[in-house]
């Protein structure tokens, strides 16, 4: 950071211009809590007022500090204050480093460590998770703001902030509308897909400030050329390149043969010092972050343009997707490590607020961290007061010495930012992928491709797309089975993997396994129709064995009218087996029960047997008659 960055703005008596739509927030964020909380306030049975404890409960639930602070105990106390002190080590260097990845003045990336630490240590319910600037979303904010500022630094500034809270806005209306099972239509390929082509487009960026020169490109493809060229022309400074490989080199060891050892703080407190004794950045040209105004930001609404908002709103919703889709999988996995249960949708209001408040302080969009909170744990950290520790010392260093990191080297920070890029790529997960299932390997590499061809958001709506694509080809084009009875084996199973099974004459048994609707109502019309011609006797009865379905929609519901036309004009009786109570209420809701008949239903594929043979006089005999 060179003295022409631009001056945040500090706390002081000036005042605060904050727009009349952040006045509505609270206003909004009561109504849907009264709306959507799991806990209400039972009115007294002698005047009407709130019982005490149940309100208590009820805050306590949705600020969880509080219930902190009432159980809190002191021996944790000393566990907590060393794992703060010990994240610390990581805080600083990481926050600087992902703020410069996004594009935006180191100073800034502390103001988003702080701020969303003490945030979430109030109203975050998971134990120790740890909030912060993001490697994955650096990409992201940077690929949204930077095009819209136009190289003004105090511009991208306000973007990035606008953009905090636009994704803190979004993340805490799908939490009070219990939008929090969205990212489970994320599955594990996609996120292989889009995170590694997100960490190999950060990685990429981060060449230019380990090499020491200026990059140009609006791509990975043209950012990856310059660099090239660069390189091949030996227009590299060779300082920048050994501190660099020095520091990623001491971050990968230490994280490989020595977790323990702080092995980001090592490296950049090393070079550091080795810049200040040989005066490198005078005599080598070595670029270091500079002088950084002392202070914390103060509360300032960010001056953009409703134009802007609206340019900024797609990237806020990749954003928030991202964001929480990191945050869910790793609150889940801490939840289960410590027997404990976390809700999505207050995990989502959580960091939507800490997102907001981010924002308002002049800080960028942050999400759960999968580097730092390891570190938290493993430093012996047992609540959220280690994150309030780890704060505590951030504030005091803006407050007191930020003249302490003037002289660390941007080299250093790409070089953090590297090694968090690389622990990022998943190669394992690929591997299995290609040995166990190709089909969704395929899937992974359109998503990453994508991320890399059209750029980071429009590769990360790519791969909801294709999520949601995948989600409906198996709907779409479900496994379905005609069944027959094996000997020495209870139920009815799939002829085609039981080919000795034996079938009732004049009665087929089709199991579908898939809700019916519009999408697949007509290829279930095409396999009964096949599974009746293939038949070895002339059926006279169809029975669908409906378990697997979960709904029937009112195309579906037409399709199957019109089919059962068609069976009888032919002489043969459509009819259904284990059907699920709520798709019989709502067959009963189209008046099809009255169209079939209740005599078409029965509770199992067995009492459905029976009847037909009842009916019917055909050669059939159950193997378990004979027992």
């Amino acid at each position: 950071m060179n003295p022409s960055t631009p001056k945040p703005v500090y706390n002081s008596r000036r005042s605060i211009r904050i727009e009349a739509t952040a006045l509505w927030l609270p206003r909004i964020c009561t109504n849907c809590w009264n709306r959507h909380s799991t806990l209400t306030f039972p009115q007294s049975k002698q005047n009407g007022a709130f019982d005490g404890r149940d309100q208590l409960r009820r805050w306590t639930y949705w600020i969880p500090g509080l219930a902190l602070l009432k159980s809190y105990t002191l021996s944790f106390l000393g566990k907590d204050m060393l794992a703060g002190m010990a994240l610390t080590a990581i805080l600083v260097p990481a926050g600087m480093g992902y703020a410069q990845a996004a594009g935006l003045p180191a100073i800034f990336g502390l103001y988003a460590t702080f701020v969303p630490l003490i945030v979430y240590a109030i109203l975050g319910p998971s134990r120790i998770l740890v909030l912060g600037p993001d490697s994955a979303l650096a990409a992201l904010i940077a690929a949204t703001i930077l095009p819209m500022a136009g190289g003004d630094d105090i511009r991208a500034i306000s973007l990035a902030s606008m953009l905090a809270i636009l994704t803190g806005i979004l993340c805490m209306v799908a939490g009070f509308l219990k939008f929090g099972f969205v990212t489970e239509l994320i599955s594990k390929p996609i996120r292989y897909g889009y995170m590694n082509g997100i960490a190999l487009t950060v990685l990429i960026g981060q060449f230019p400030k380990m090499l020491g020169f200026y990059a140009d490109g609006d791509n990975i493809f043209q950012q990856a050329s310059s660099v090239l060229a660069f390189v091949v022309h030996a227009k590299t400074n060779w300082m920048e390149i050994v501190i660099s490989i020095g520091c990623l080199t001491s971050i990968l060891s230490c994280k490989h043969w020595f977790p323990r050892v702080p092995g980001i703080l090592l490296a950049v407190l090393t070079s550091t010092l080795v810049v200040c004794f040989f005066d490198l950045s005078t005599r080598s040209n070595l670029v270091v972050i500079g002088p950084l105004p002392q202070g914390l930001p103060g509360l300032v609404f960010p001056s953009v343009s409703m134009a802007d908002v609206r340019t900024l709103f797609p990237g806020a919703l990749a954003l928030a997707l991202v964001s929480f889709a990191d945050l869910s999988v790793l609150s889940r996995v801490y939840a289960h490590k410590y027997k404990e249960r976390v809700n999505a949708d207050h995990e989502l209001v959580a960091l939507g607020v800490s997102n907001t408040i981010t924002g308002l302080f002049q800080g960028f969009p942050v999400s759960g961290s999968a580097s730092r909170t390891p570190v938290a744990e493993s430093a012996g950290a047992k609540t959220q007061i280690a994150g309030l520790f780890g704060a505590g010392c951030v504030i005091l260093l803006l407050l007191m010495s930020p003249n302490w990191i003037t002289q660390v080297p941007v080299a250093a920070l790409g070089a953090v930012v590297a090694s968090a890029c690389l622990g990022q790529i998943e190669v394992k997960g690929l591997i299995r992928l290609y040995r166990l299932r190709r089909s969704e390997l395929v899937s992974t590499i359109v998503c990453f491709l994508g991320v890399l061809l059209l750029g980071v958001i429009e590769g990360i709506f790519l791969a909801v797309g294709i999520a949601l694509l995948a989600f409906v080809w198996r709907a779409w084009r479900p496994y379905a089975a005609v069944l027959g009875r094996v000997d020495g084996l209870k139920g009815y199973h799939d002829i085609s993997r039981h080919p000795e099974a034996h079938r009732v004459p004049g009665l087929v048994l089709f199991r579908w396994d898939a809700p019916l609707f519009f999408a697949n109502a007509s290829i279930f019309e095409e396999q009964v129709r096949q599974a009746i011609a293939t038949a070895p006797t002339e059926t006279k009865r169809v029975v669908v064995a409906a378990e697997p379905v979960t709904d029937i929609d009112i195309t579906a519901a037409d399709m199957l009218a019109e089919l059962d036309q068609t069976l009888r004009a032919s002489g043969t009786e459509l009819c259904f087996a284990e059907l699920k109570g709520p798709v019989k209420d709502r067959l009963k809701h189209y008046g099809l029960f009255d169209t079939f008949g209740t005599e078409k239903f029965f509770p199992t594929i067995g009492q459905a047997v029976d009847r037909y043979t009842a009916k019917y006089p055909v050669e059939w005999t159950d193997w378990e008659d004979n027992i």
